[in-house]
């Protein structure tokens, strides 16, 4: 994260996808600047400083995960999306909760990978242009009495391929290249596989397998260009350092990672029974609780602590509250942010304002076939409003009701597109309309189509 991320910085970066929510996007700001804050801090104090998970709580599609995507992308960190309930207590059929850190370390350890790969790119594109010109003029093998000039002829002749090879004049001359296998990942202990859930295993064994029987060169036939692709990639991977980058992505992980919990409502229950389901709910809540308190995880890559990762929780909590969590977990959420339905108003600055606007981007998909598409306001009022009529009568899915919106107002236009004329189509309330109010008025359809 740097220095110009200041909180206000944040938000602002956050309004450019995101309507509204003022409150979550601050709680958000101010625990990404925290975290900034601890990694300048000097002394044993730094170890101390646990950052502030967040709780939100709000109905579906107002913006809780698209808040914990951008935020991510905002400071390039390790970022993992769960769902609450597809995890089950140990004991019962299901991923095991440490595969949420594994999943990050994962993720964590290709982010750097690229960060590496990306400082040697220069250097691995010499290293691979060499190696197709020694397939395009043949280095000398025999020693004899005209080597020096044999050298000298070849040299000019190696340098005119240079030229002819930079300029593209090569790319569609096919070669036969030599591909080196590229090793494995170095294999995790066994007790880690031991432990690993179902779904994990078939990758693990298939890496031991791969460490225990050589790997042999292939020879392909390509193009000159996918040559350079190929050997580029070859090259870079042989550049970096696989530890370093293990050192770093671990470091990265522990420090720097951020785990989104979506659903978390979904393994609360009010229920005070101890048989049933209601036991595997508590359970992964208690399954949770070292995870998010702070703990050891043994990953492929390493072990991480997740004493400094920031935890963000999010449910709906329509039929339990916050205070039906298990008191431990609780407490490992202090801040709560409380994320408000969205109104008419609300709907037409997320279909306007937005850089991934809906409208944007229909107008884009549209402009691949000639066609202009035009909305007028009185239109966007009009699917706004419709949103919110829908949202309230139905189901309240928030803004993912204007996906359903759009993709059926705009149904003909994208099936006729290819054939449609004149390529300027413009569309208005009367529009909107026509298409829609059928839907609407009709409740029992309304309640399957949209």
């Amino acid at each position: 994260m740097e220095d110009k991320l200041t909180p206000k910085r944040i938000v602002e970066l956050l309004d450019k996808y995101i309507v509204g929510q003022k409150e979550a996007k601050k709680a958000i700001a101010i625990a990404l600047r925290t975290r900034y804050r601890r990694h300048k801090v000097s002394g044993d104090i730094k170890e101390e400083i646990m950052p502030k998970n967040i709780l939100m709580i709000g109905p579906t599609g107002v913006g809780k995960t698209e808040i914990a995507r951008r935020i991510a992308k905002i400071t390039n960190a390790p970022f993992v999306k769960v769902e609450a309930s597809k995890f089950t207590e140990v004991g019962y059929v299901g991923r095991d909760v440490e595969s949420i850190i594994r999943d990050l370390a994962r993720i964590s350890y290709e982010m750097v990978k690229q960060e590496e790969l990306k400082k040697v790119e220069d250097k691995a594109e010499k290293e691979a242009e060499e190696r197709v010109l020694d397939i395009l003029v043949p280095p000398i093998k025999k020693r004899s009495i005209y080597e020096s000039e044999d050298e000298e002829r070849i040299s000019k002749t190696r340098e005119k391929f240079r030229e002819k090879l930079r300029n593209g004049e090569l790319d569609d001359k096919v070669v036969e290249i030599t591909i080196s296998p590229q090793k494995p990942e170095q294999m995790v202990p066994f007790i880690e596989v031991a432990a690993a859930p179902i779904d994990e295993l078939d990758s693990s064994l298939k890496d031991m397998l791969d460490n225990l029987l050589p790997g042999r060169k292939k020879t392909r036939k390509v193009t000159v260009k996918e040559a350079l692709r190929i050997l580029k990639e070859e090259e870079a991977q042989k550049l970096i350092d696989k530890d370093k980058v293990k050192e770093k992505a671990i470091e990265k992980a522990s420090n720097d990672g951020i785990v989104f919990i979506d659903e978390i409502d979904k393994i609360v229950s009010k229920s005070s029974s101890t048989s049933g389901p209601d036991v595997s709910r508590e359970g992964v809540q208690r399954d949770l609780l070292p995870i998010v308190e702070g703990s050891s995880v043994n990953t492929r890559y390493g072990i991480i602590k997740t004493d400094h990762i920031l935890f963000i929780a999010a449910g709906a909590f329509h039929q339990v509250k916050p205070s039906d969590m298990i008191p431990e977990l609780q407490g490992r959420f202090p801040i709560r942010v409380e994320l408000k339905p969205l109104t008419k108003d609300d709907f037409i600055r997320i279909l306007k304002e937005p850089r991934n606007a809906l409208i944007k981007q229909y107008k884009a998909l549209l402009d691949t076939e000639g066609i202009e598409l035009t909305f007028s306001d009185d239109a966007i009022e009009k699917i706004a409003e419709i949103a919110e009529k829908i949202n309230k009568e139905t189901e309240n899915i928030g803004a993912r009701r204007l996906h359903t919106l759009l993709e059926r107002l705009l149904e003909d236009i994208s099936f006729e597109a290819p054939d449609i004329e004149p390529k300027n189509i413009v569309i208005d309330a009367k529009y909107v309309e026509e298409k829609l109010s059928g839907i609407v008025e009709d409740r029992d359809l309304s309640r399957y189509i949209l």
